[in-house]
């Protein structure tokens, strides 16, 4: 039940110790979520980071009616609405299962407890701040630089395998175009 998420700290921090560890497990908390179900919506205070056990979800912002996808989460992964959960604030967008789920969370309390007894977690925070930081530069200067044609050539390069579970609208939305402008980049790179 824990085995994936408790290989993800020892990646990161591999030197934690059985007590550490057992600790850290003590604080894990499992949920399952149905197809559909939210694991946060704007507005809400997000109080937990969240281990991806099984399944997919979607972070999106709704505005004005229109969903704006800004990421997908799988098996092996982490997620939250960082911000909310660092300054205990409503969040700005929506975490939603895009398949059923069972995730690991992590309370708030809880991380600053183990912050305060094990300093080696301290080094797991910040280790996730940092590649959050390298993933939200790395977001950002693919919308800034690159075509449609290669944020979606990216897409497939490293996220294959979520091409293949979620609907084109969404993925379309993720890099910034209309579905029907992706379906003319998947045709046009279909023939070549």
């Amino acid at each position: 039940m824990f085995e994936d998420v408790i290989a993800y700290y020892k990646k990161l921090v591999p030197h934690l110790t059985d007590k550490e560890l057992s600790a850290l497990q003590d604080c894990f908390r499992i949920r399952q979520l149905q197809k559909g179900a939210f694991l946060l919506k704007e507005g809400q205070v997000c109080r937990h980071v969240s281990f991806v056990n099984r399944g997919l979800l979607r972070l999106y912002y709704a505005i004005e009616g229109k969903e704006i996808s800004i990421g997908f989460v799988s098996k092996g992964d982490y997620t939250s609405e960082y911000e909310s959960f660092l300054t205990r604030k409503p969040g700005s967008h929506n975490i939603e299962a895009l398949t059923n789920a069972e995730l690991v969370d992590l309370s708030f309390d809880d991380m600053q407890l183990l912050y305060k007894s094990y300093p080696s977690f301290q080094e797991f925070g910040r280790k996730i701040a940092e590649t959050l930081f390298i993933m939200l530069n790395q977001r950002n200067t693919a919308l800034l630089v690159l075509s449609p044609e290669e944020r979606y050539r990216n897409m497939i390069i490293n996220n294959d395998s979520i091409l293949q579970n979620v609907p084109q609208y969404m993925l379309a939305s993720y890099i910034g175009v209309t579905p029907e402008h992706l379906s003319r980049i998947r045709k046009k790179m279909s023939g070549h």
